[in-house]
């Protein structure tokens, strides 16, 4: 069941005045991170990647690059520099644009990649009926620790049950999260495991 349209539209509000902020107060931090990247790996500074958002219609997020380019395991590609911003989370950080855009939402399913559409059963496509989010219900449970299919569980949950007092309560532990570093990668892995069909 979609959210009412004042809801909808107070969710949106709130999306555009945080992020509008957000990119404000953050930005001399993205300048500086910009360039460091620019410094270690070259460019393209952005890592950008067509990703399934709301009705699986089909948008470019955009994160921080973190690998180097070429071929070969992405535990090896992954830099130093690309290892401390996933570990606190400033990669995702260029995510406040597509939320600005509207995109995403500050709350919402995580946007995975393309070719796991097919994958999905008839429930798990039920986490598009929402924008996809840079944080949600599954990364506060423990993000990449989350089995896949807990955490489509946990999104379907997410669409269903979405009020506004939930997106506050998931923004806060959004904050320990961070803080706390929990889940962020699975032990001597670059990436998550892949879903696929079991």
């Amino acid at each position: 069941m979609e959210p009412k349209p004042v809801q909808r539209a107070i969710k949106r509000a709130l999306d555009i005045v945080v992020a509008a902020a957000g990119l404000v107060v953050i930005s001399p931090l993205l300048a500086v991170v910009a360039l460091a990247i620019l410094v270690t790996m070259g460019q393209p500074v952005l890592f950008r990647q067509q990703r399934p958002g709301l009705h699986e219609e089909p948008f470019t997020v955009y994160k921080f690059r973190t690998m180097r380019r070429g071929q070969g395991d992405d535990a090896e590609r992954l830099t130093r520099l690309g290892r401390c911003l996933r570990a606190t989370s400033v990669d995702e950080l260029p995510q406040l644009w597509n939320v600005l855009r509207g995109d995403m939402s500050l709350v919402g399913p995580r946007p995975l990649l393309v070719e796991y559409l097919d994958r999905y059963d008839s429930e798990q496509r039920r986490r598009h009926d929402m924008k996809p989010g840079i944080t949600g219900l599954s990364q506060v449970a423990g993000r990449n620790e989350v089995p896949w299919t807990r955490q489509f569980e946990l999104d379907v949950r997410y669409v269903d049950r979405w009020c506004l007092r939930l997106d506050l309560v998931i923004l806060t532990r959004t904050v320990a999260m961070v803080l706390t570093r929990r889940g962020i990668a699975q032990p001597g892995r670059a990436t998550r495991d892949r879903f696929g069909p079991s």
